[in-house]
């Protein structure tokens, strides 16, 4: 068997997907989404799939190594997104050549059922803590939600206090048997992230996700430190060299993004590297459903997983895009009192409808549409993190 073809596809409302091609007609589905760079993304797959047009599909691996190694400038962003779109796809063909699901090949299931939580937005405590109790209605045992807007380096006590009424309202809708994650979402300085940690403490979050910017990682073992919350952190983390320096820092929770951090091939080796530091696995996963089919191929194989992070209805996704917009059987991401199933079918377990994502990229490219991280400013008029 060899690669006839690598082709991307930017659709609505982020996302980018890759389909690889072959001489037997197996095709392999994968997800090389960085949001708001789609088209420098699209380039790198391009130029990596020189590396690939001829070559056995089935050579995960090696196909691994060439991709993320062979170039003299390695790592960010950019080509770990590319590599980890490209590697899915791999993993997908490899599961469909053998028919069996990609978490066989993995070592087989270590659980029969994955807990995923849903995201909600919102400015006031009114907000969201209406939404937190929409989705106790359908079934979910936890969310996660922003802490707050843009905050200054160092707030007022009343920015402070907003940030805590905020999460106490949901905790209230939630009670005690469900689970809250509050994302501060780099938006939080060092001094900030210490003053408020402490002062959340009391509402039991499950973790809080990127209590400081990567950049700022030398800080990370004082946050541990600071707080009795499990830390979280990784979705701007690309490789398991990335990891390493927040591992050591103790983080609890480690939060790859099976298409930032390499695909399928990385994600697995970061995994096994939490374990020795007695983290646990809470996949970010805000993108589409070749990203989420991949990461659940990881969860299903793994011990030390938390939780798993899905879009179904978030904000990011706006009207008229969602999670199951280009599958063939929707039923397979079907949630029930807040777990997903285990996927039986082969490759990444779903049935990716191609002549959707076609038109969908058709309509994209005619109407130029791309979405772009938006730009927010402090009063002052400065950049404020987004």
């Amino acid at each position: 068997m060899k690669i006839t073809a690598v082709t991307t596809y930017a659709v609505a409302p982020r996302w980018l997907f890759v389909r690889i091609d072959t001489d037997e007609g197996v095709t392999g589905w994968g997800e090389p989404a960085l949001e708001g760079r789609v088209r420098t993304v699209a380039a790198a797959v391009d130029e990596l799939a020189e590396l690939l047009v001829g070559a056995d599909p089935l050579r995960i691996e090696a196909h691994w190594q060439v991709l993320t190694k062979a170039g003299f400038y390695r790592g960010g962003a950019v080509l770990a997104s590319a590599v980890g779109g490209i590697d899915q796809a791999l993993w997908d063909i490899a599961g469909k050549v053998r028919g069996v699901p990609v978490h066989e090949l993995l070592g087989g299931p270590l659980r029969d059922r994955v807990r995923v939580y849903s995201w909600i937005g919102g400015d006031g405590e009114q907000d969201v803590a209406e939404q937190a109790a929409h989705k106790v209605e359908q079934g979910f045992t936890a969310i996660k939600m922003n802490a707050s807007a843009q905050l200054r380096p160092i707030d007022t006590p009343a920015a402070v206090d907003q940030v805590v009424r905020r999460v106490a309202a949901v905790r209230e809708v939630l009670g005690p048997t469900r689970d809250i994650a509050v994302d501060f979402h780099g938006r939080v300085s060092t001094p900030m992230a210490r003053r408020l940690l402490p002062l959340l403490e009391p509402l039991a979050p499950m973790f809080v996700e990127e209590p400081i910017l990567p950049e700022h990682s030398a800080n990370l073992a004082s946050i541990v430190r600071c707080t009795s919350i499990p830390i979280a952190t990784g979705e701007r983390l690309y490789s398991r060299w990335d990891f390493r320096a927040a591992f050591e820092a103790g983080i609890a929770v480690a939060q790859p993004d099976i298409s930032h951090a390499g695909g399928i091939s990385e994600v697995r080796r970061i995994a096994a590297q939490a374990e020795t530091h007695d983290a646990f696995l809470a996949p970010h996963c805000p993108l589409g459903p070749v990203a989420l089919a991949s990461a659940l191929q990881v969860d299903f194989a793994i011990p030390n997983l938390l939780v798993q992070e899905q879009s179904l209805g978030i904000h990011y996704n706006g009207q008229g895009s969602d999670l199951l917009d280009y599958l063939t059987d929707p039923a397979v991401f079907e949630y029930r009192d807040g777990w997903v199933q285990r996927p039986a079918g082969p490759g990444l377990g779903i049935e990716v409808d191609a002549k959707a994502i076609e038109q969908a990229a058709s309509w994209a490219a005619e109407h130029g549409y791309e979405w772009r991280t938006p730009i927010w400013r402090h009063d002052d008029g400065s950049l404020a993190e987004w």
